[in-house]
């Protein structure tokens, strides 16, 4: 039987944390559609916090003198979780990052520069060696000044080996204490990317205090995969985003990453502080911020992730929703499971749906019902609330009519 959120786990080992930082309010708002004003940057901070995210990664300060700003309100008032602004590994970006997180109770500086050859000959028109140079100047630079640094190598997932070794090593020395691994372009595949981890941990060895994150993104659709892969070979951390937004096809989705985690932490043996009942508010405050809205088929928060069409489907979950459904809905904050009916739908859940209408029919009228319910299905994509009080109000009047036609006449 598949575990629900809650169950104990079985072996009795204790469960290390996975951290969850949050990069809505950046890598997120990056993507077109999605920018965010101070105000409704701080909206959606307010319940990051409440869903128990442990880094929440406010804006690129750099960027412009808005979104320095904006990073700043957010760190004036989130207090409990702590705040992070982006930076390149230059003198400008790592002073604007540390100017909007002044009011931080919590800062961190995330110093990021790329690694692979192609950006580093294309894009940056440096060295190796001036790479390396950068990251040791500038994360000591971040570090001397903030207590806490995470330090990222773009495209990691396409840098050469030996050099992304040699690169996280200066930052670890230089004082980052979060190491990022990003799969910026969504290049890798899971157990490529597991094995990048499982090479650095060996290369640099684990460090007291020292953490791994996987950052990744979603262009071939593996995003969620090489997160959960990169976990299993030693990461701690997780960036990602409500509802997977991010730059081109999106970042790791955080309420798949999570709700991941908690249905198969038997397996993981890991465990998040997120609040999960709080992740379907989370997802529609999102959509209501950016007026952009989640496929219906969208796992955890998605319109259909907890719908119901096809009859043996219904059936199985009204006799148990265990046979259909891995987790709860009320797990997630989804107000409660549909059965949707349409041209696949079953007798039961037709029943069902009457009853809670208040309408307790009997099986002569749940066929005629049925058989009514098919014809409207025919013609529309779904049997609404409406087409079915019509329906059987219809079938009670046709019977009462065949009832009082057949009765004997009066002597």
């Amino acid at each position: 039987m598949p575990l629900t959120v809650g169950d104990p786990l079985r072996t009795g080992v204790a469960m290390e944390t996975v951290q969850i930082f949050d990069t809505t309010l950046r890598d997120g708002e990056q993507s077109p559609g999605f920018s965010m004003n101070t105000d409704e940057k701080l909206r959606m901070a307010r319940h990051l916090e409440q869903l128990g995210v442990d880094v929440i990664e406010a804006g690129f300060p750099i960027a412009s003198r808005g979104d320095l700003e904006a990073v700043r309100a957010v760190a004036a008032e989130i207090r409990g979780t702590r705040v992070a602004a982006l930076a390149r590994a230059k003198q400008e970006d790592v002073q604007a990052a540390l100017e909007a997180l002044a009011p931080a109770r919590h800062p961190r500086v995330h110093v990021f520069l790329a690694t692979s050859d192609l950006h580093l000959k294309h894009k940056l028109r440096i060295s190796r060696a001036e790479a390396l140079e950068a990251v040791r100047t500038w994360v000591r630079y971040a570090r001397n000044r903030c207590a806490e640094v995470e330090f990222s190598a773009e495209d990691a997932s396409r840098s050469d080996l030996s050099f992304l070794a040699e690169v996280f090593a200066a930052a670890r020395e230089a004082g980052a204490t979060i190491l990022n691994v990003p799969d910026t372009v969504g290049y890798a595949v899971p157990e490529e990317y597991a094995r990048l981890f499982t090479f650095l941990r060996e290369r640099l060895g684990d460090s007291p205090g020292v953490i791994w994150s996987a950052h990744c993104h979603n262009d071939l659709g593996l995003a969620v995969a090489n997160s959960l892969a990169a976990v299993r070979a030693g990461a701690r951390q997780v960036e990602c985003t409500i509802n997977g937004i991010g730059e081109r096809a999106g970042n790791a989705s955080l309420e798949e990453i999570v709700v991941a985690l908690a249905v198969r932490q038997a397996s993981f043996q890991l465990q998040t502080h997120v609040r999960l009942n709080h992740l379907y508010a989370a997802s529609r405050l999102l959509t209501e911020i950016t007026g952009v809205a989640v496929p219906p088929n969208k796992a955890v928060v998605g319109a259909n992730a907890f719908a119901h069409e096809a009859g043996i489907h219904q059936d199985g979950v009204i006799k148990n929703p265990l046979t259909y459904e891995i987790i709860a809905p009320e797990a997630v904050g989804v107000p409660a499971r549909r059965l949707v009916l349409g041209k696949h739908s079953g007798r039961r859940a037709l029943s069902a749906r009457l009853e809670e209408l208040g309408y307790a029919v009997s099986t002569e009228e749940l066929a005629e019902c049925y058989r009514a319910m098919m014809e409207v299905a025919d013609r529309t994509k779904q049997v609404s609330d409406r087409d079915l009080l019509d329906i059987v109000h219809r079938v009670r009047r046709r019977r009462s009519a065949a009832t009082w036609a057949e009765a004997p006449a009066a002597t």
